[in-house]
């Protein structure tokens, strides 16, 4: 069969699988067997469950059960309440300080879970309830916690860098600290568009003319900002020494999430007097760990057989052979990536895709540091558009009384805001690149 058509044929079976509803490891497996079955010799099979355990083969794999367990330490105890607490005491005279609360909130959470629905889920369940009781625009509040749950995956640690970095074969550790910048930069431009946003919701005839909850807020002394930070500071030092660790090689990403994974059940246990409830904190950080594993393994099976079919090749070379000018190369990507991630989760999409665009972004001269961030970004965005953007279904458990056409319009100023990101990561690319190539690795 003709490679164009036998990879559009690949392709077709495997969205009608994918958008059936069963479990993505499954679907995948089951599109890889049933080309294996049609094109190859029945040998093969044999060598299933060898091209599996090579998918799971890495010693950068490790610390994706850590990176889990870190954030669910801090999800499943009081310790996202207590950060959240002390973030609001410091940022609360701001301007719209409760949504800019809970963007950064997002943003330290993030830095210690590298999962954006946990990011949002454990910072929305307090910050939606508290933005909705000051009189914030509903559709504003939950676009705050869809948006600033996405950093999850930017801010290092991160899931998804790990990922895209096994598949590419690029430093993880160069990934984490290219991630920091943009991560800040986003942060900010989330927190302005907030204030913004506030401010012109509450000036406009929409709000009830009685609304003085924001105003009249609660003040704060300094004693009463200090006393809440002793629980807060033990986990920003971990999240300090894992990155002075990667950025002066002290440590591989693994090592440092298995101190960071160590350091943070400590710190639980005294802080918070946690014992007994550590059975379902590694419950649900192994949960996690098996779905991620499971999606690795039966993706690697996946692009074997998209490669063994060159189906892999012929769309790369397809794609270099377009002879686009960078930009239009970046730009075409990046809304093949966007198409995907309106129906599929980051990791799922970095197994798939990176095999067949990597090349060609080799080809172009892009560094893959750089595109690591961008695709990362750009994955940030999937993560809040219809209809399996995630982070907006973790919205609506939190908020059902919001309609989901809310949600989405007002998750939409942050998307544009991403891509603004994106624009400005493909002008400046030394905002990604600079940290990394500072840094004294092992």
């Amino acid at each position: 069969m003709d490679p164009i058509l036998l990879s559009i044929l690949f392709f077709t079976i495997s969205l009608i699988f994918l958008l059936s509803g069963m479990p993505i490891a499954f679907a995948l497996g089951f599109v890889a067997l049933l080309f294996m079955f049609i094109f190859w010799d029945p040998l093969f099979f044999k060598l299933i469950a060898q091209h599996m355990f090579d998918g799971l083969n890495d010693f950068g794999l490790i610390a994706i059960p850590l990176f889990i367990l870190l954030g669910v330490v801090m999800g499943e105890t009081k310790a996202s309440e207590d950060l959240y607490e002390a973030v609001h005491r410091w940022l609360y005279k701001i301007p719209g300080g409760i949504g800019v609360t809970n963007i950064v909130s997002c943003a330290i959470f993030a830095a210690l879970c590298g999962s954006s629905p946990a990011t949002a889920a454990a910072i929305g369940k307090m910050g939606i309830p508290e933005m909705l009781k000051r009189g914030y625009d509903p559709r504003l509040a939950t676009g705050v916690i869809a948006a600033g749950g996405t950093l999850g995956i930017l801010i290092p640690p991160s899931v998804t860098m790990i990922v895209y970095g096994i598949a590419t074969e690029t430093s993880i550790g160069k990934l984490f600290i290219a991630g920091v910048i943009p991560g800040i930069i986003l942060t900010l431009l989330f927190s302005l568009w907030t204030i913004f946003a506030h401010y012109r919701y509450i000036h406009s005839k929409r709000i009830n003319p009685s609304y003085t909850l924001e105003l009249s807020v609660k003040e704060y002394t300094l004693r009463e900002k200090l006393i809440v930070l002793p629980k807060v500071l033990p986990f920003i030092i971990i999240i300090f020494l894992i990155m002075y660790s990667l950025y002066f090689g002290f440590a591989t990403p693994s090592e440092a999430a298995g101190v960071g994974a160590i350091a943070a059940i400590f710190v639980t246990m005294i802080i918070y007097k946690v014992f007994k409830g550590f059975l379902k904190i590694f419950e649900v950080a192994l949960k996690d760990t098996v779905m991620i594993m499971v999606i690795m393994a039966t993706a690697h099976l996946y692009s074997v057989v998209m490669s063994n079919l060159w189906i892999t090749q012929t769309l790369a070379n397809a794609l270099i052979n377009l002879n686009l000018p960078p930009w239009g190369l970046i730009l075409l990507v990046n809304l093949l990536l966007l198409l995907l991630g309106c129906f599929l989760p980051p990791v799922v999409i970095i197994l798939i895709i990176c095999p067949i665009i990597h090349p060609a972004i080799l080809a172009a001269g892009f560094d893959p540091i750089w595109f690591g961030v961008m695709i990362t970004i750009n994955m940030e965005a999937g993560l809040i558009t219809p209809p399996v953007g995630l982070n907006l279904y973790v919205i609506k458990r939190i908020a059902p009384e919001i309609p989901m056409s809310d949600v989405l319009k007002g998750s939409i100023p942050f998307i544009i805001i991403m891509f603004i990101g994106m624009v400005l990561l493909y002008l400046f690319p030394q905002l990604a690149l600079w940290l990394p190539s500072q840094m004294i690795t092992r």
